[in-house]
């Protein structure tokens, strides 16, 4: 059986903990996209292309990943794709009770379709792209939990 999954979100920027999970994704189904939202209710710190292109460069090493950006509702990118699973990842506790909501209401939208949370490495759990966001705003090194590239791209957008 074929399976795509996406793995969707804003991805601002693309963390260690995103780049394991899509890790464990690629091992578990035949075709994994990542799909970076253009439209979204939050402010990005960075555009959608350099989103892409970091995401891009972070999961170079993981060759079953694709990346591609999207508009709109992701349950509807996620049909005309043939996705048949949504791929969330879990953090922490706090995270399940809106995976668990978003869940239910994909499956409303979208009843072929699966969602399947996946976890990160532990020494992963912890970090968010906010956090990561906030500690260089400060000048904090962040090389633990972003690719370098993600981290050069987040001192060049500090710096301007």
């Amino acid at each position: 059986m074929n399976v795509t999954a996406i793995y969707p979100g804003t991805f601002d920027p693309i963390t260690n903990g995103h780049t394991d999970i899509v890790a464990r994704a690629t091992a578990l189904f035949d075709r994994v996209i990542v799909a970076v939202a253009r439209s979204t209710s939050k402010k990005t710190a960075f555009t959608t292309d350099e989103r892409v292109t970091m995401a891009r460069l972070a999961l170079a090493q993981i060759p079953a990943a694709e990346v591609q950006s999207f508009d709109g509702l992701m349950i509807d990118y996620a049909r005309q794709l043939g996705a048949k699973v949504i791929i969330r990842g879990l953090r922490a506790v706090s995270d399940f009770d809106y995976e668990f909501q978003m869940a239910g209401m994909n499956r409303q939208l979208h009843s072929d379709a699966e969602t399947v949370f996946l976890t990160p490495a532990e020494h992963l759990s912890y970090i968010s792209s906010s956090l990561v966001r906030e500690i260089a705003t400060f000048g904090g090194d962040v090389s633990k939990f972003v690719h370098p590239g993600v981290q050069a791209a987040l001192a060049a957008r500090l710096r301007s």
